[in-house]
């Protein structure tokens, strides 16, 4: 996908971030900034290379009023489904399992027993989980989940928990393959099958499959596997209340788990996009293959990637709980990311990314 768009050259023809633009753009970070949102993470990128921008704004510890940090880590929590996604379609392309392979093929025997007392684990796909289309309760919509997340923030959870939980407390959304609904319980499952087939933890298999090391993605770890990941973690802040002593096991399996900052979210985006990451250019293609319901989705999801609208123009994209979300825009060639400490309010996406590209239209002069 490349940048061959009127709109890119007007931004990006002999651009430089100047001292004018960049007070711009970290006008528009501070826009951002409120008594529920107190910090902003931003990292903006064109494909070909020749424009960055990072910025960071507001606090990091409310409790002691330390300014963010540009190379901060934060907890991504669903963006982190887009690597598992990935990672899957990896196996797939190494001739591990096939996308049509009933997930009975794949669980191990204690997760298989737990599921099955709710689920026909026979008529259950890798690729309609994969799409959020297996019919799974999400067990994070229990009540008990985030009423022991609050009660007991310091609480290890683990995925057989999970996967328990799930059943105990909610019945099967529908017929699989029938419709979408978002369930981090798939995701935990899918997480299972990437330590099973490469013997490693999850962060290490999804590390192997990915080749993140090899781009360059120092800062990007599941939680506790780096302690100068760790030890860069900001605070992180819901509904007023700073969650940084949450045990990280809330979705550790593959619902969510990763730690990163904004530029390595960018940069692995641009490297799904384009092709570092999957042996054939196929695989992209079927990652992002739209899909239909006889009822209309309420999020246009593919495998582990969604489209959205910004700015009137079509996006590739994830969000994650805890206030993180991840663009790529083809028509312009562009991949953003942010973080919003406290999360945004309303809408599928962050205002940040809105009043970027504004602020990008109106720093370059019009042609007469």
């Amino acid at each position: 996908m490349k940048p061959i768009h009127l709109l890119l050259s007007l931004l990006f023809l002999g651009f430089s971030v100047t001292n004018t633009k960049g007070q711009n753009f970290n006008q528009a970070l501070r826009s951002e900034l409120s008594s529920s949102n107190p910090g902003v993470l931003f990292t903006i990128e064109s494909g070909d290379g020749q424009f960055s921008w990072s910025g960071a704004a507001g606090i990091n510890d409310l409790s002691l009023g330390d300014s963010l940090q540009v190379r901060q880590t934060f907890r991504i929590a669903s963006v982190t489904k887009t690597y598992v996604a990935a990672a899957i379609l990896r196996l797939m392309e190494k001739k591990v399992l096939r996308l049509e392979d009933p997930i009975s093929k794949h669980l191990s025997p204690s997760h298989a027993a737990i599921l099955a007392q709710d689920y026909d684990l026979e008529k259950i796909t890798i690729q309609q989980i994969l799409r959020h289309s297996a019919g799974f309760f999400d067990h994070t919509n229990a009540p008990e989940f985030f009423g022991k997340v609050f009660a007991t923030p310091d609480y290890e959870w683990t995925r057989t928990a999970q996967l328990q939980l799930g059943v105990d407390k909610g019945e099967p959304i529908g017929p699989p393959g029938d419709q979408f609904s978002y369930s981090d319980m798939g995701y935990v499952i899918l997480g299972e099958l990437i330590e099973t087939y490469t013997g490693k933890s999850l962060d290490g298999g999804i590390k192997e499959l990915l080749g993140l090391e090899k781009l360059g993605l120092e800062r990007t770890d599941f939680e506790r596997m780096d302690t100068q990941t760790d030890q860069l973690r900001i605070h992180q802040y819901y509904q007023g209340k700073d969650t940084y002593n949450f045990s990280p096991t809330i979705d550790y399996y593959g619902g969510g788990g990763i730690l990163s900052n904004t530029a390595e979210l960018v940069d692995f985006f641009q490297a799904l996009f384009q092709g570092k990451i999957f042996e054939n250019p196929v695989t992209l293609t079927l990652m992002l293959e739209p899909v239909t319901y006889p009822i209309k989705a309420k999020m246009d999801y593919q495998m582990g990637m969604y489209r959205v609208q910004v700015n009137g123009m079509d996006a590739y994209c994830h969000s994650g709980f805890w206030g993180t979300q991840v663009l790529y825009i083809p028509k312009l060639d562009l991949y953003l990311a942010a973080n919003y400490s406290g999360a945004w309010a309303g809408g599928a996406v962050a205002p940040i990314f809105g009043k970027v590209l504004n602020a990008l239209e109106e720093s370059n002069p019009k042609k007469p």
